[in-house]
C-alpha cells in the first residue's frame, strides 16, 4: 500500500512537470507565432529604424572634381588624393603586435620626428582599450601613404594589421600667385571665377558606402558592402594662355608697385575668336604686396572716362555725321547747358586729333552737335552694341552696366555731353574689352570666350566656338576710320610714349576721376584700351590701374599705357632683341648649362628654369633632389611646365610638368 502511494506521488509530480513543460512550450510557440505575425505586418523601414539605422549609416563617397587646364594643357587647378590613417586595435592580432611594435614605432619616429616612446605609449593604451578606429594621422599625400603602408604591422593590411585608410580629395591650385582670383573656387556654398563658372562640368557624381558605428561619436567605413563608386568630374580646358597670363601679371604688378596703386586689372582677348587669353586682377593687401583675390574685370562697373570717346565717336561716324575730315574747334574750357568742360589744350582738331589729344571739349561738341535734338539715336547705338545689357558669360558675379537716359531722373540737358567723354555711364572692363575687340575684328563683336574644350576620359565632349554678339557694329568705312584714328592716337597723341616702329598699336588712354562729388584728395582711375598690331589685329588688351599715387602720376598715358606696351611686345614680337636681353637679365637663368649633355638643372636666385624640350626622366629626379615636389603626366620630352620660366620658387613648392605621351 505504501509503495502504491509513493508511485502515485511520483506520477503526479511527473504529470505536473510534464504539463508545465507543455504549457511553457505552448507559450513559447504562441509567442513565436505572434512574433512572426508581427514581423509580417511590420514595415521594413521600422526594422531599419530599430536596428540597422542605429548601427549603420550610408555615407557619401565624394567624386573627384575634374581638372581645370590652361589652353596649352598646363594645370590650373587639380584634385589630389589625401589619405587619413586609422587603426583597429581589436582586429590587430596580438602576436603580430607584440612581435612588431618596436619596429613600427622606430619607423613612425623617423617619419614624423617624434620619439618612439610617444607612439608606444599611445598604441599600448589603445590596444588595451581595443579601440577600433584610432586616428593616427590625416592628410598624407600619396608618397607618404605609400611609405607608411609598408611599415611593420601596417603591411598586414586591414584584417590582420588593423590598418584602415580613408581617402579624401583636396583641391589644389597650381597657380597660387598668378590668377588665383581668376581661377576662383566652389566649395558648395560660395562659387567664383572659372571654378564656379564650369562647376557643372567639373563636379562629378558622388557615390555611397556604409559605415558602422564604433561608439557614440565614431563610425568606421565598410568597404566591402553596398559600395556605390563615385563618377569623377570632367576636365575643362580654359582659353587662358599661361605665358600671356604670366606676362600680364608681371607687367601689371610692377606698375602697381611703382605707383603704389590700390588695385589694377588686365584682360587680353584673341581678336578673331574672342578667347580670353589672360585675365589678371591684383589688389594691394599690404604695402608693396598685391594678390589676385577679386575679379574687378567682371564684378565692378566704373565710369570709363576718355576710353569711351571711341564708343561715342564711332556712333557718329556710323551715322555719317562725322568722318576723318570733320574738324572741331576746341578750347581749354567750354560751357554747355550750364556744365563747364575743360581740356589741357586747344586747337582746330580733326577726329583723330580729338582722340590723340583726348579732348573732352572736342568729343562733347561733336556728339552734342550731332545728337542734341535726338539723343535716343545716339543711345540706340549703345543698345545695338549690347552696352545696356549684362554680359551673358559663364563666370558668376557679372555686373550690369549703368547708362543715364532721358527716362532717368538724373538726365539733364548736359548729360549727352558727359556721355560723350565717358561719364554718366558705368561699364565692366570686360564689356569695354569686347567693344574694342569688335573694332579690331572689323566690326564683328564676339562674346568673350573662356572655354576651349571639355574632356572626359580623353574623349572630347564639347568644343568652345566663337559666338557673335553683334554681326556688324558699324559700316566698313567707319570701322576703318576709327582704327586709323586709334593708331594715330598712339603715334602722335597722349600715348605716343609707347609708340614703337616695330609694332603698330591702336589704342586710347583714359583718365577718369571718380567719387568726384567728395572733397579731396582726388581719386583717379587710369586706363588704356586697344589692340595690336593695328594693321592686322591679333590681340585686344585692356589695362586699368585704380587710385595711383597722384604725387607720382595718375594719367592713363604714364600709368597704364606702359603695361599695355610690355604685354604687346612680349606676346606678339617673336624675337625682339631688346626684350630677349631684358628677359635674360631679369630671370638670371643659366640656360647654357641646360642645353649641353649631360643636362643639369640650374636654379639661380630661386627662379624656375626653362625645362621644356628636355627629357623628363633626366630632369624630374634633379628637381626632386633639389627639394621640390614634382607632379608629372606622360613620358618623354617635357612639353609644358608650371611654374613658368623665371617664376619665383618657394621651398617645398610643387612643380607640374606635362610630358609628350
Amino acid at each position: 500500500m505504501q509503495k502504491q502511494n509513493e508511485y502515485d506521488v511520483k506520477r503526479k509530480n511527473a504529470l505536473r512537470w510534464g504539463y508545465l513543460f507543455a504549457l511553457t512550450a505552448l507559450v513559447v510557440f504562441v509567442i513565436f507565432i505572434a512574433r512572426i505575425a508581427i514581423l509580417q505586418n511590420t514595415n521594413v523601414e521600422e526594422i531599419q529604424d530599430d536596428y540597422i539605422n542605429k548601427n549603420y549609416r550610408e555615407a557619401t563617397l565624394p567624386a573627384a572634381r575634374g581638372n581645370l587646364y590652361a589652353s596649352d594643357g598646363s594645370i590650373l587647378a587639380t584634385t589630389v588624393m589625401r589619405y587619413d590613417v586609422f587603426l583597429d586595435f581589436r582586429t590587430m592580432r596580438d602576436t603580430i603586435y607584440n612581435n612588431n611594435i618596436s619596429a613600427l614605432t622606430d619607423s613612425l619616429s623617423l617619419m614624423f620626428g617624434k620619439p618612439r616612446n610617444y607612439f608606444r605609449a599611445k598604441f599600448d593604451s589603445q590596444k588595451k582599450a581595443k579601440n577600433q578606429y584610432y586616428q593616427l594621422i590625416k592628410g598624407l599625400d600619396f608618397d607618404e601613404y605609400d611609405r607608411i603602408r609598408h611599415f611593420p604591422i601596417f603591411n598586414k593590411g586591414k584584417n590582420k594589421g588593423g590598418f584602415i585608410i580613408d581617402r579624401n580629395f583636396k583641391r589644389e591650385l597650381a597657380t597660387t600667385e598668378i590668377g588665383a582670383g581668376t581661377i576662383g573656387m566652389d566649395n558648395g556654398e560660395y562659387s567664383s571665377g572659372l571654378e564656379g563658372a564650369f562647376s557643372k562640368y567639373l563636379t562629378g557624381t558622388d557615390g555611397t558606402r556604409l559605415e558602422q558605428r564604433i561608439n557614440s561619436s565614431q563610425w568606421k567605413p565598410i568597404d566591402y558592402w553596398k559600395v556605390k563608386e563615385p563618377v569623377d568630374g570632367q576636365d575643362v580646358y580654359t582659353t587662358l594662355d599661361l605665358r600671356i597670363q604670366d606676362i600680364a601679371h608681371s607687367a601689371l604688378e610692377k606698375q602697381l608697385i611703382k605707383f603704389n596703386a590700390d588695385h589694377g586689372c588686365v584682360v587680353v582677348m584673341e581678336v578673331a575668336t574672342g578667347k580670353v587669353k589672360a585675365m589678371v586682377n591684383l589688389r594691394r593687401t599690404e604695402p608693396g604686396i598685391y594678390a589676385d583675390a577679386y575679379n574687378y574685370i567682371i564684378k565692378d562697373a566704373t565710369e570709363p572716362g576718355s576710353t569711351f570717346k571711341t564708343v561715342s565717336l564711332l556712333a557718329a561716324m556710323d551715322d555719317g555725321l562725322i568722318d576723318e575730315n570733320t574738324r572741331v574747334q576746341t578750347s581749354t574750357a567750354w560751357t554747355y547747358e550750364g556744365q563747364k568742360i575743360t581740356d589741357h589744350g586747344s586747337g582746330n582738331y580733326d577726329v583723330s586729333d580729338v582722340l590723340a589729344h583726348s579732348s573732352n571739349v572736342g568729343a562733347a561738341k561733336l556728339i552734342t552737335g550731332a545728337y542734341r535734338d535726338k539723343p535716343e539715336v545716339f543711345l540706340d547705338h549703345l543698345r545695338k552694341w549690347k552696352m545696356f545689357d549684362k554680359m551673358d558669360i559663364e563666370l558668376p558675379g557679372v555686373v550690369k552696366p549703368i547708362i543715364v537716359t532721358p527716362e532717368n531722373k538724373r538726365w539733364n540737358k548736359a548729360t549727352l555731353a558727359s556721355l560723350a567723354y565717358g561719364y554718366s555711364s558705368r561699364f565692366s572692363l570686360l564689356q569695354m574689352a569686347a567693344f574694342y575687340n569688335g573694332i579690331a575684328n572689323k566690326g564683328v563683336m564676339l562674346k568673350p570666350l573662356f572655354i576651349d574644350k571639355i574632356l572626359k576620359d580623353g574623349q572630347e565632349l564639347f568644343t568652345g566656338k566663337p559666338e557673335i554678339m553683334v554681326k556688324k557694329m558699324a559700316s566698313e568705312k567707319a570701322i576703318a576710320e576709327m582704327t586709323s584714328a586709334l593708331t594715330q592716337a598712339v603715334e602722335k597723341g597722349t600715348a605716343k610714349s609707347i609708340y614703337t616702329p616695330n609694332l603698330k598699336i591702336a589704342g586710347k588712354t583714359g583718365t577718369a576721376r571718380f567719387e568726384y562729388w567728395k572733397p579731396g584728395p582726388f581719386k583717379y582711375q587710369a586706363s588704356f584700351m586697344g589692340f595690336y598690331p593695328s594693321d592686322n589685329p591679333k590681340y585686344t588688351c585692356v589695362v586699368m590701374i585704380n587710385q595711383p599715387d597722384t604725387s607720382i602720376g595718375f594719367y592713363g598715358a604714364s600709368v597704364s599705357a606702359p603695361v599695355f606696351k610690355e604685354i604687346a611686345g612680349k606676346t606678339f614680337l617673336k624675337t625682339p632683341l631688346n626684350i630677349e636681353k631684358d628677359l635674360l637679365k631679369d630671370k638670371k637663368v643659366d640656360f647654357s648649362k641646360m642645353v649641353h649633355n649631360p643636362v643639369k638643372v640650374v636654379i639661380d636666385s630661386n627662379k624656375m628654369p626653362n625645362v621644356t624640350g628636355l627629357i623628363g626622366k633626366n630632369i624630374i629626379p634633379q628637381l626632386e633632389n633639389l627639394g621640390y615636389s614634382v607632379n608629372f603626366k606622360g613620358v618623354g620630352k617635357i612639353k609644358g611646365q608650371f611654374p613658368l620660366q623665371g617664376s619665383d620658387l618657394k621651398k617645398n613648392q610643387r612643380i607640374y610638368l606635362t610630358l609628350q605621351n
